[in-house]
């Protein structure tokens, strides 16, 4: 319900701050909660360094990368429609985790995520004719599927990390802070803007998106992937693209 949420809260971001900078926002507010938390608590923070490096490519991949291109695809293509495409994420993370973990494919993943993915196609169906194929769409589009193929393989690392006992919320804490090293880092080298924006609406969507949509949403998928492996806990896409359209609806006509 939350991530589905995300979409048309990214909205209220798009034009008013550089995709890098209101990422890096975001994810900024996400780190600083888990840190507090883990402070808080006292829980073990040292890892050993091969689990670092493996933190730092979910951080590059999930939490720059994926984003990034994400909040850019938004320019083109409406909360609805990128909610669906990123269903599509099923079948990457299918892809990458045979190559790279070297573990089966599911036939069982594979025909309930085509199921899935011809019911939400069937539903949104009457959105797809306010939709024009035009440059700006198909740069869209392109810009999407890069995103959701970064986040597959974000997604691969992350189980193989927790495949080894990491603790999710220390796992969270260290990809995002890394993530945020990557964000800063090429925002202050392409000479992005960070001037503050002047709508609250900004403000609003970007403590629900660090907050819900960052420490909450990740920390509960996280754990559901360290239990069930990244290609069935990629189910999520196929019952948030619902809760999108319905605010869609509502918001974006």
């Amino acid at each position: 319900l939350i991530w589905g949420s995300t979409w048309i809260a990214i909205t209220f971001q798009t034009g008013e701050a550089p995709p890098l900078v209101a990422v890096a926002w975001r994810f900024t507010i996400a780190s600083i909660c888990l840190g507090l938390f883990c402070l808080a608590r006292r829980l073990p923070m040292r890892l050993p360094l091969h689990t670092h490096i493996k933190m730092a490519g979910v951080g590059l991949f999930l939490y720059t990368l994926d984003y990034t291109l994400l909040y850019a695809a938004q320019h083109f293509i409406i909360s609805a429609l990128l909610a669906l495409m990123s269903s599509c994420i099923i079948y990457i993370n299918v892809g990458v985790r045979r190559w790279w973990l070297k573990q089966p494919v599911r036939p069982e993943v594979l025909i309930g995520a085509t199921l899935g993915m011809v019911g939400i196609t069937l539903i949104l169906i009457p959105e797809f004719a306010h939709v024009r194929l035009d440059a700006a769409l198909a740069m869209g589009l392109g810009i999407a599927l890069v995103s959701f193929f970064c986040a597959s393989v974000g997604n691969v690392i992350s189980e193989r990390i927790l495949d080894k006992g990491t603790p999710v919320i220390q796992m969270n804490f260290y990809a995002m802070t890394y993530g945020l090293v990557f964000l800063y880092g090429s925002a202050l080298i392409g000479g992005q803007s960070f001037a503050l924006p002047d709508s609250p609406d900004f403000y609003i969507a970007l403590l629900y998106l660090g907050i819900f949509g960052s420490v909450l949403a990740f920390g509960a998928y996280m754990k559901l992937l360290q239990q069930i492996g990244s290609d069935k806990a990629a189910y999520v896409v196929l019952v948030y693209p619902i809760v999108a359209l319905i605010i869609s609806t509502f918001f974006e006509g």
